[in-house]
């Protein structure tokens, strides 16, 4: 029988290794009567006067042993693990699934279909990994962007240049196999049990490069530089796509994991395909020392090896404007970086390696937006704010992919004030000080204002002095839904398949990642794969 113990503490002076003797200790049996231990899940509770980690684990009890453990209150019987089952369809693809995008939910999608043998294409507008990360390289110290290739586009999606968590709220059996395929990839076998698991930049690099490789061995193709700037269909149903205005590729089925940066994109599909405006957030990235954060949540603990740089999540509700603001993106030890993809714009994202060792814990503060705040009754009005917004960036930081910056103490007084070399903020290729009141709404600015007020009465100094503002952040999700059915296709057009963030249906790695899955067994149960 297995047999799942909960609620198990361990001080952070045991290392890890000491945890199957801790268990065996807790159940009072000899530690050989556990088989196949295994740990589910790893947390952090700092609300004690003495922080420890919980654990879950699970084990292999045999006998009359197993009946005796289970009157223990926190000792249950796990169900034996089944295989997902998927039927093939009887449909003959006539030629292979095309999925567009090699974000997580274009690379999960063309990994799922090459594993079943649909010989997938995969196609990605932006550069592989390796080159891709020296033209951001020489965005980030030069200023001179690229923008087919940069931190919204390219191999891994812009999921690549940031934490890397792989946090998710989603109960769903394929986010433990997309994460058993990324520790197959190279990550660390932690994140299929750590509470807030993580990845970093550097790691992930690697990673995608894997998911490509094991793509390719599989039967399927991966082309880059291959932007999708058309869809031929005939009686409602797709015939082709056209990479680059030129050539065109023959399918019945095509993913679509564009990215929710793809707006160039998104105005070809407003002619052929149902979508909607969706709400979304803005905001600007605050900076803070990683020991101010780390000495809040974690007291006396702070900076312990076992806990590693604190995290945190706030929302706030405002009752003058009935506006939500949260934090997003919060990167512990990480970088605020340059992140736009269109000329003469500025958007903010946050970052870390897998050491988060920067020093600098930095999360965006968004102000949700909607319909009301758009400039038009369009579709991709929710685009025209991001523009404005950026360009409205763009203009105050000084023409040149400088990023604007202010004081909390100023944006709180509405001046521009001065940013004092106490004042540090990682955002390259460069800063100007600016009034952010210039840029945002007067309404989502005065909401922020308030947000990050109350912020400061949860986490003491939030809104210290010389804390820095660098904005704008705009790609906090898409702004718009490509509208599909219950079997993941288009309402208007069959054969495409919206998927992952872009599309509107994920918020972050493993979530997108599980929905091109989910979209990849849906075209499986449709078609038998393409003939040799």
């Amino acid at each position: 029988m297995r047999i799942k113990l909960s609620n198990l503490r361990q001080d952070l002076d045991q290392p890890i290794e000491a945890l199957p003797t801790r268990v065996a200790k807790e159940l009072k049996v000899p530690q050989s009567e556990l088989k196949e231990f295994k740990i589910l899940r790893e947390s952090v509770d700092a609300r004690r006067r003495s922080t420890s980690l919980v654990y879950t684990v699970s084990a292999n009890v045999e006998g009359q042993l197993a009946k005796e453990l289970l009157t223990n209150p926190n000792v249950t019987e796990l169900p034996e693990e089944k295989k997902r089952a998927l039927e093939i369809g009887s449909k003959q693809i006539s030629y292979p699934p095309v999925v567009v995008g090699a974000g997580p939910a274009g690379l999960f999608a063309a990994l799922t279909l090459a594993v079943w043998g649909y010989q997938p294409i995969l196609l990605e507008r932006g550069r592989d990994v390796a080159r891709r990360s020296e033209d951001v390289k020489k965005f980030w110290e030069e200023g001179i962007p690229d923008h087919q290739s940069n931190v919204q586009f390219g191999e891994g999606g812009a999921g690549t240049f940031s934490d890397g968590k792989l946090t998710t709220r989603i109960k769903d059996p394929r986010v433990e196999e997309v994460l058993r395929e990324l520790v197959a990839g190279g990550a660390p076998e932690e994140i299929t049990y750590q509470h807030k698991p993580h990845l970093g930049t550097d790691k992930l690099k690697e990673i995608v490069k894997a998911l490509r490789e094991k793509i390719i061995q599989l039967g399927g193709k991966v082309y880059f530089e291959s932007q999708v700037t058309d869809i031929i269909t005939s009686h409602n149903q797709v015939e082709a796509v056209v990479i680059n205005e030129k050539q065109e590729i023959k399918t019945e089925a095509a993913v679509l994991a564009i990215g929710h940066s793809a707006r160039d994109t998104y105005a070809m599909l407003c002619e052929k395909v149902d979508m909607e405006q969706k709400p979304f957030a803005v905001g600007l990235r605050i900076e803070h020392p990683q020991q101010l954060i780390d000495k809040v949540q974690y007291g006396e603990f702070a900076g312990h090896s076992r806990l590693g740089p604190a995290g945190y999540h706030l929302t706030y509700r405002d009752k003058l404007t009935g506006r939500s603001v949260y934090t997003f993106c919060m990167c512990p030890g990480g970088y605020v970086v340059a992140g736009a993809s269109e000329p003469d714009t500025v958007v903010t994202n946050g970052m870390s390696e897998s050491g988060r060792d920067s020093g600098i814990a930095n999360s965006a503060v968004v102000v949700t937006v909607d319909g009301k705040d758009f400039p038009s009754n369009h579709i991709l009005a929710g685009v025209e704010l991001q523009r404005q917004l950026e360009g409205k960036a763009f203009q105050l930081g000084g023409n040149n992919y400088h990023a604007p910056t202010q004081r909390v103490e100023d944006f709180l007084a509405n001046r521009i004030g001065e940013v004092a070399a106490s004042v540090s903020t990682s955002y390259r290729p460069g800063v100007k000080p600016a009034n952010f009141h210039e840029c945002l709404p007067e309404e989502i600015a005065e909401t922020l204002a308030r947000a990050i007020q109350d912020f400061n009465r949860k986490i003491p100094g939030f809104a210290g002095g010389d804390i820095p503002l660098t904005g704008v952040e705009t790609r906090t999700s898409a702004p718009v839904r490509i509208l599909r059915n219950a079997d993941t296709q288009s309402v208007s057009l069959e054969g495409l398949y919206p998927a992952g963030e872009g599309a509107g249906y994920a918020g972050g790695i493993i979530s997108a990642a599980v929905d091109g899955v989910r979209v990849a067994e849906n075209i499986i149960q449709k078609y038998a794969p393409p003939k040799e």
